[in-house]
Protein backbone atom coordinates (compact mmCIF):
# COMPACT_ATOMS: atom_id res chain seq x y z
CA UNK A 1 0.00 0.00 0.00
CA UNK A 2 1.38 3.07 -1.12
CA UNK A 3 0.68 6.41 0.90
CA UNK A 4 0.31 9.74 -0.36
CA UNK A 5 3.10 12.45 -0.38
CA UNK A 6 1.50 15.05 2.28
CA UNK A 7 2.23 18.68 0.77
CA UNK A 8 4.26 20.06 3.55
CA UNK A 9 6.35 17.15 3.84
CA UNK A 10 9.36 18.81 1.93
CA UNK A 11 9.22 21.76 4.29
CA UNK A 12 12.00 22.12 6.92
CA UNK A 13 11.61 22.29 10.12
CA UNK A 14 12.50 25.28 12.02
CA UNK A 15 14.10 25.18 15.46
CA UNK A 16 16.30 27.37 17.59
CA UNK A 17 20.52 26.81 17.08
CA UNK A 18 21.78 24.58 19.43
CA UNK A 19 25.88 25.50 19.55
CA UNK A 20 26.15 21.66 20.86
CA UNK A 21 25.06 20.44 18.05
CA UNK A 22 24.78 22.39 14.85
CA UNK A 23 28.06 24.74 14.92
CA UNK A 24 29.76 22.58 12.19
CA UNK A 25 27.14 22.00 10.03
CA UNK A 26 26.73 26.06 10.53
CA UNK A 27 29.99 26.75 10.04
CA UNK A 28 29.86 25.35 6.62
CA UNK A 29 26.89 26.51 5.15
CA UNK A 30 27.92 30.18 6.04
CA UNK A 31 31.41 28.98 4.52
CA UNK A 32 29.89 27.85 1.65
CA UNK A 33 27.43 31.58 1.50
CA UNK A 34 30.45 33.38 1.33
CA UNK A 35 31.99 31.60 -1.42
CA UNK A 36 35.06 30.85 0.95
CA UNK A 37 35.71 34.59 0.51
CA UNK A 38 35.93 33.80 4.58
CA UNK A 39 35.99 30.42 6.22
CA UNK A 40 34.19 30.24 9.38
CA UNK A 41 35.19 27.29 12.21
CA UNK A 42 32.56 26.05 14.75
CA UNK A 43 33.95 28.21 17.61
CA UNK A 44 32.92 31.41 15.64
CA UNK A 45 29.19 29.87 16.71
CA UNK A 46 29.46 29.59 20.54
CA UNK A 47 26.36 32.17 20.54
CA UNK A 48 22.84 32.16 22.41
CA UNK A 49 22.91 31.95 26.73
CA UNK A 50 20.21 29.53 28.10
CA UNK A 51 17.31 31.48 28.26
CA UNK A 52 17.57 34.14 26.09
CA UNK A 53 16.07 34.97 22.72
CA UNK A 54 17.45 32.40 19.68
CA UNK A 55 19.32 35.02 17.50
CA UNK A 56 19.40 32.16 14.94
CA UNK A 57 17.20 29.90 14.13
CA UNK A 58 18.32 26.93 11.51
CA UNK A 59 15.71 24.79 9.19
CA UNK A 60 16.12 21.17 9.65
CA UNK A 61 15.52 18.36 6.72
CA UNK A 62 16.05 15.19 6.99
CA UNK A 63 17.90 15.07 9.87
CA UNK A 64 20.28 17.40 8.53
CA UNK A 65 20.75 21.35 8.95
CA UNK A 66 20.21 23.06 5.86
CA UNK A 67 19.72 26.92 6.38
CA UNK A 68 20.46 29.48 9.18
CA UNK A 69 18.99 32.83 9.85
CA UNK A 70 20.71 34.94 12.60
CA UNK A 71 18.62 38.31 13.95
CA UNK A 72 20.62 40.59 15.98
CA UNK A 73 21.64 43.96 16.47
CA UNK A 74 23.64 45.82 13.72
CA UNK A 75 26.09 47.20 16.12
CA UNK A 76 26.39 50.23 18.33
CA UNK A 77 26.56 52.56 15.58
CA UNK A 78 23.10 51.86 13.86
CA UNK A 79 21.47 51.36 17.19
CA UNK A 80 17.66 51.76 15.35
CA UNK A 81 18.60 48.37 13.15
CA UNK A 82 18.99 44.74 13.16
CA UNK A 83 21.09 42.53 11.07
CA UNK A 84 19.66 39.49 9.28
CA UNK A 85 21.85 37.10 7.69
CA UNK A 86 20.84 34.32 6.00
CA UNK A 87 23.03 31.05 4.71
CA UNK A 88 22.01 27.55 3.12
CA UNK A 89 18.97 26.37 1.71
CA UNK A 90 17.24 28.99 -0.52
CA UNK A 91 13.84 27.48 -0.24
CA UNK A 92 14.14 27.99 3.75
CA UNK A 93 14.74 32.00 3.88
CA UNK A 94 12.01 33.27 4.04
CA UNK A 95 9.96 30.85 6.36
CA UNK A 96 13.12 31.30 8.94
CA UNK A 97 12.37 35.54 8.25
CA UNK A 98 8.91 35.23 9.48
CA UNK A 99 9.74 33.33 12.58
CA UNK A 100 11.94 35.93 13.50
CA UNK A 101 10.29 38.74 12.71
CA UNK A 102 7.19 36.94 15.22
CA UNK A 103 9.42 37.48 17.76
CA UNK A 104 11.45 40.34 17.11
CA UNK A 105 12.56 42.59 20.20
CA UNK A 106 11.05 46.00 20.74
CA UNK A 107 13.07 49.06 20.16
CA UNK A 108 14.07 48.43 16.55
CA UNK A 109 12.50 50.04 13.47
CA UNK A 110 14.05 48.41 10.47
CA UNK A 111 16.00 45.51 9.44
CA UNK A 112 19.28 45.21 7.63
CA UNK A 113 21.13 42.88 4.97
CA UNK A 114 24.61 42.61 3.88
CA UNK A 115 25.47 40.90 1.02
CA UNK A 116 27.77 40.65 -2.07
CA UNK A 117 26.25 41.64 -5.46
CA UNK A 118 27.66 37.77 -6.51
CA UNK A 119 26.26 35.84 -4.06
CA UNK A 120 23.00 35.43 -5.94
CA UNK A 121 21.02 33.18 -3.59
CA UNK A 122 20.98 36.39 -0.87
CA UNK A 123 20.60 38.76 -3.43
CA UNK A 124 17.27 37.14 -5.25
CA UNK A 125 16.13 36.69 -1.64
CA UNK A 126 16.49 39.76 0.29
CA UNK A 127 14.96 41.19 -3.56
CA UNK A 128 12.25 39.25 -3.14
CA UNK A 129 11.67 39.50 0.18
CA UNK A 130 10.75 42.95 -0.01
CA UNK A 131 13.97 44.80 1.12
CA UNK A 132 15.22 47.77 -0.53
CA UNK A 133 18.80 48.38 -2.23
CA UNK A 134 19.55 51.20 -0.24
CA UNK A 135 23.76 51.14 0.05
CA UNK A 136 26.57 50.01 -2.39
CA UNK A 137 30.32 49.60 -0.66
CA UNK A 138 33.08 48.51 -1.98
CA UNK A 139 36.26 45.97 -0.81
CA UNK A 140 39.74 45.89 -2.64
CA UNK A 141 42.64 43.68 -1.39
CA UNK A 142 46.59 44.22 -2.52
CA UNK A 143 48.71 41.58 -3.19
CA UNK A 144 51.92 43.00 -0.67
CA UNK A 145 54.57 40.48 -2.11
CA UNK A 146 54.35 42.55 -5.32
CA UNK A 147 53.70 45.84 -3.40
CA UNK A 148 56.53 48.71 -4.47
CA UNK A 149 57.14 51.80 -2.50
CA UNK A 150 59.63 53.25 -4.80
CA UNK A 151 57.07 55.45 -6.65
CA UNK A 152 55.92 56.76 -3.85
CA UNK A 153 59.41 58.17 -2.50
CA UNK A 154 58.88 61.02 -4.46
CA UNK A 155 55.79 62.42 -3.10
CA UNK A 156 57.29 61.15 0.49
CA UNK A 157 60.48 63.51 0.37
CA UNK A 158 58.44 66.66 -1.27
CA UNK A 159 56.14 66.17 1.67
CA UNK A 160 59.01 65.97 4.11
CA UNK A 161 60.67 69.06 2.77
CA UNK A 162 57.26 70.52 3.54
CA UNK A 163 57.28 69.41 7.41
CA UNK A 164 55.41 66.10 6.60
CA UNK A 165 56.98 63.55 8.38
CA UNK A 166 55.11 59.64 8.60
CA UNK A 167 55.90 57.32 11.55
CA UNK A 168 54.63 53.96 13.16
CA UNK A 169 52.78 55.43 17.05
CA UNK A 170 55.02 53.70 19.69
CA UNK A 171 53.07 50.70 21.06
CA UNK A 172 51.66 51.65 24.28
CA UNK A 173 51.76 55.75 23.54
CA UNK A 174 52.36 57.91 21.07
CA UNK A 175 54.89 60.84 21.54
CA UNK A 176 56.53 59.66 24.46
CA UNK A 177 53.28 59.56 26.09
CA UNK A 178 52.33 62.88 25.82
CA UNK A 179 48.45 63.44 26.87
CA UNK A 180 48.11 66.17 24.19
CA UNK A 181 49.02 63.73 21.26
CA UNK A 182 46.07 61.31 22.61
CA UNK A 183 43.84 64.33 22.53
CA UNK A 184 44.92 65.18 19.35
CA UNK A 185 44.47 61.65 18.02
CA UNK A 186 41.41 61.67 19.31
CA UNK A 187 40.10 64.70 17.68
CA UNK A 188 41.49 63.53 14.29
CA UNK A 189 39.69 60.36 14.74
CA UNK A 190 36.21 62.21 15.47
CA UNK A 191 36.95 64.42 12.10
CA UNK A 192 37.16 61.38 10.18
CA UNK A 193 33.64 59.97 11.81
CA UNK A 194 32.33 63.56 11.09
CA UNK A 195 33.89 63.97 7.66
CA UNK A 196 33.55 60.89 5.97
CA UNK A 197 30.67 59.74 4.08
CA UNK A 198 29.06 56.45 5.62
CA UNK A 199 26.39 53.76 5.50
CA UNK A 200 25.30 51.22 8.25
CA UNK A 201 27.84 48.92 6.79
CA UNK A 202 30.70 50.72 7.09
CA UNK A 203 29.40 52.58 10.79
CA UNK A 204 31.96 51.78 13.23
CA UNK A 205 31.28 51.43 16.77
CA UNK A 206 31.93 54.30 18.87
CA UNK A 207 35.02 55.12 20.04
CA UNK A 208 35.88 57.11 23.53
CA UNK A 209 39.46 58.47 23.75
CA UNK A 210 40.44 55.58 26.11
CA UNK A 211 38.32 53.16 24.10
CA UNK A 212 40.69 54.33 20.95
CA UNK A 213 44.02 54.26 22.61
CA UNK A 214 43.20 51.22 24.15
CA UNK A 215 42.37 49.11 20.61
CA UNK A 216 45.57 50.79 19.14
CA UNK A 217 47.69 48.92 22.17
CA UNK A 218 45.82 46.08 22.12
CA UNK A 219 45.23 44.85 18.37
CA UNK A 220 46.54 47.43 16.23
CA UNK A 221 49.17 48.91 14.10
CA UNK A 222 48.40 52.78 13.89
CA UNK A 223 50.34 55.32 11.81
CA UNK A 224 50.58 58.65 11.56
CA UNK A 225 51.82 61.81 9.96
CA UNK A 226 53.17 64.93 11.66
CA UNK A 227 53.42 68.34 10.13
CA UNK A 228 55.53 70.65 12.84
CA UNK A 229 54.77 67.95 15.55
CA UNK A 230 51.60 68.07 15.47
CA UNK A 231 49.24 64.79 14.01
CA UNK A 232 47.44 65.69 10.87
CA UNK A 233 46.37 62.49 9.39
CA UNK A 234 46.28 58.67 10.78
CA UNK A 235 45.44 55.58 9.16
CA UNK A 236 44.92 52.16 11.37
CA UNK A 237 46.02 48.49 10.60
CA UNK A 238 44.72 45.98 12.27
CA UNK A 239 46.93 42.64 11.67
CA UNK A 240 44.80 39.39 10.92
CA UNK A 241 46.82 35.94 10.20
CA UNK A 242 48.83 36.96 6.98
CA UNK A 243 46.61 40.20 5.96
CA UNK A 244 46.28 43.56 7.46
CA UNK A 245 42.57 45.21 7.26
CA UNK A 246 43.20 49.16 6.91
CA UNK A 247 40.13 51.16 8.74
CA UNK A 248 40.71 54.78 10.41
CA UNK A 249 42.36 56.71 7.71
CA UNK A 250 41.90 60.30 8.26
CA UNK A 251 43.24 63.81 7.13
CA UNK A 252 42.86 66.77 9.21
CA UNK A 253 40.82 68.84 6.76
CA UNK A 254 44.08 71.56 6.44
CA UNK A 255 46.24 69.06 4.93
CA UNK A 256 43.72 67.53 2.27
CA UNK A 257 44.43 67.23 -1.40
CA UNK A 258 48.51 67.17 -0.75
CA UNK A 259 49.17 63.83 -1.28
CA UNK A 260 49.52 63.10 2.54
CA UNK A 261 47.36 59.83 3.23
CA UNK A 262 48.85 58.69 0.16
CA UNK A 263 52.32 58.30 1.17
CA UNK A 264 51.33 57.40 4.91
CA UNK A 265 49.44 54.70 3.58
CA UNK A 266 52.38 53.90 1.58
CA UNK A 267 54.04 54.02 4.58
CA UNK A 268 52.01 51.72 6.38
CA UNK A 269 51.89 49.35 4.11
CA UNK A 270 55.60 49.07 3.57
CA UNK A 271 55.59 48.55 7.02
CA UNK A 272 53.19 45.47 6.61
CA UNK A 273 55.14 43.71 4.08
CA UNK A 274 58.33 43.79 6.22
CA UNK A 275 56.92 42.31 8.92
CA UNK A 276 55.55 39.43 6.41
CA UNK A 277 52.11 39.92 5.74
CA UNK A 278 51.11 39.20 2.25
CA UNK A 279 47.98 40.73 1.79
CA UNK A 280 46.06 44.22 2.55
CA UNK A 281 42.28 44.76 2.69
CA UNK A 282 40.12 47.67 2.83
CA UNK A 283 36.94 49.17 2.39
CA UNK A 284 34.00 51.51 2.13
CA UNK A 285 31.04 53.44 1.11
CA UNK A 286 30.97 54.11 -2.75
CA UNK A 287 30.27 57.79 -1.93
CA UNK A 288 33.93 57.80 -0.51
CA UNK A 289 35.72 58.77 -3.76
CA UNK A 290 38.93 60.40 -1.97
CA UNK A 291 39.69 57.08 -0.51
CA UNK A 292 38.91 55.20 -3.55
CA UNK A 293 41.22 57.24 -5.66
CA UNK A 294 44.21 56.88 -2.66
CA UNK A 295 43.61 53.38 -2.77
CA UNK A 296 43.60 52.80 -6.61
CA UNK A 297 47.12 54.74 -6.55
CA UNK A 298 48.69 52.11 -4.01
CA UNK A 299 47.70 49.20 -6.47
CA UNK A 300 44.75 47.73 -4.51
CA UNK A 301 42.07 45.83 -6.75
CA UNK A 302 38.22 46.74 -5.79
CA UNK A 303 36.32 43.41 -5.56
CA UNK A 304 32.31 43.13 -6.22
CA UNK A 305 29.99 45.61 -4.80
CA UNK A 306 28.77 44.61 -1.02
CA UNK A 307 24.92 45.48 -1.00
CA UNK A 308 23.31 46.22 2.14
CA UNK A 309 18.99 45.87 1.95
CA UNK A 310 16.61 47.91 4.15
CA UNK A 311 13.51 46.94 5.18
CA UNK A 312 11.38 48.82 7.85
CA UNK A 313 9.90 47.16 10.78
Amino acid sequence: MTHATHPTDHLPTLRPYRTTTDAAAVARLVTQSVRGHWTYAPDHFREGAPGTRPARLVAEHGGQVVATARLAPFGEGVPDALRLDVAGDAVAFTPLLLAHLAAIPTGFRRVLGVTREDFTEQMTFFAAAGFRNAWQSWGAHLDLTTFDPAPFEALQKRLFLAGYEPERLAPDTPGAGSEADWDALYALHQTGVRDQPRNPTTTPDPLTRDGLRDVIRREEAAFVTRWRGQIVALTRLTPRGTEVDSEGTVTHPDHRSRGVMTALKAHALTWAKGEGHTHAGTGGTVLNLPMLRVNTRLGYRTERMWITWEKDL
